[in-house]
């Protein structure tokens, strides 16, 4: 494949669905009024972000995925901004974020540890933090008002975790419902366990639902896709080898040591649902979606539902691209 201009190629899509949607609307009367009105429903791509502010919102400290993930974007990404913390543990996840930026030297983005669930089963990392590692602030809301405050465009929020955070910002701060692009890890339409909503959805149903119906511009990152051993680290993988080397990095050699606590303590591998919703949101090629109606149960369990709230929602996925970008984040 030849060299593209992203920003090109989003101006071009959105050009072709407006050029296609007055002609339809032009000749409604000649039988192209459903193509009008299909149109109209799924509505023009998501809006062009590439190099705005992010924030990431994860629930990093249990499933190495979310360290993976913002490793990724500490080495990579300038325009990462703010990392938020959700279902806290006393703190230690956002404690645990800030070293890892730390070692990364990305000491410009503050962290922010965020709402805390009470729960305590999904976490590895105790005593992997240095002692001088400092509490970190409390205040969600006045550090998304500073990202958003510090530029004119609109700001990428990557959520990783439940949705807990980004509700009450939503609620607190309608004012920041339109300059927050969201990508949100989380949600299923065939869920592997039909009896309960995913994961990240069903930590907070609450949240989830207050979310789906109030977001401006929501793309769900679904579990339908995630969860596969085709984008899994496990202690067989090429890149887990790289990270347990003798002379890999500090960051490498911690990431390591929470792969490994993990495969002990849950599973024997790591799916990378997180790293896959960050390409998705710096709308790298690996991932195809549709903008579709959804709606929540009182458990957060999702359907389609064509009096639902509309989201963009994942469809498909290139693994191997994926593997291969991946890789590519974390070799040093």
């Amino acid at each position: 494949m030849g060299d593209t201009d992203p920003d090109e190629t989003r101006e071009s899509l959105e050009s072709m669905w407006s050029a296609l949607l007055g002609f339809a609307d032009r000749y409604a009367d000649l039988g192209y009024g459903p193509l009008a009105a299909k149109l109209r429903a799924g509505g023009p791509p998501p809006p062009r972000v590439q190099h705005t502010p992010i924030i990431i919102d994860t629930d990093i400290g249990g499933d190495p995925d979310d360290a993976v993930a913002l490793t990724c974007a500490a080495r990579t990404l300038p325009e990462l901004a703010l990392v938020l913390t959700t279902d806290e543990n006393n703190g230690g996840r956002a404690r645990f974020a800030r070293h890892l930026l730390d070692l990364h030297g990305r000491y410009d983005v503050p962290v922010v540890a965020g709402a805390d669930l009470g729960n305590t089963l999904y976490y590895v990392v105790d005593g992997l933090v240095p002692d001088d590692v400092p509490a970190q602030s409390t205040d969600v809301l006045d550090a998304v008002r500073k990202v958003c405050a510090g530029t004119d465009r609109q700001v990428r929020w990557v959520g990783m975790g439940p949705l807990t955070n980004l509700s009450t910002v939503l609620r607190e701060a309608p004012d920041l419902v339109d300059r927050l692009v969201i990508t949100q890890m989380g949600g299923a339409i065939n869920y592997r366990d039909p009896t309960r909503a995913e994961h990240n959805f069903r930590l907070d149903p609450a949240a989830a639902r207050s979310v789906v119906a109030t977001a401006a511009d929501l793309l769900l990152v679904l579990s339908d896709i995630t969860f596969t051993e085709e984008i899994a680290i496990n202690s067989g993988s090429d890149t887990y080898r790289l990270l347990a080397a003798a002379h890999a990095p500090e960051w490498a050699r911690l990431l390591h040591t929470h792969l490994d606590r993990w495969f002990n303590t849950f599973h024997p591998s790591s799916m990378q649902h997180d790293p896959l919703a960050l390409a998705t949101a710096l709308q790298l090629p690996f991932v195809d979606f549709t903008r579709r109606r959804i709606s929540l149960g009182d458990d957060a369990r999702m359907s389609l539902d064509p009096e639902g709230h509309f989201a963009w929602i994942t469809t498909q996925a290139d693994y191997p691209a994926f593997r291969s970008w991946l890789t590519a984040q974390l070799a040093y």
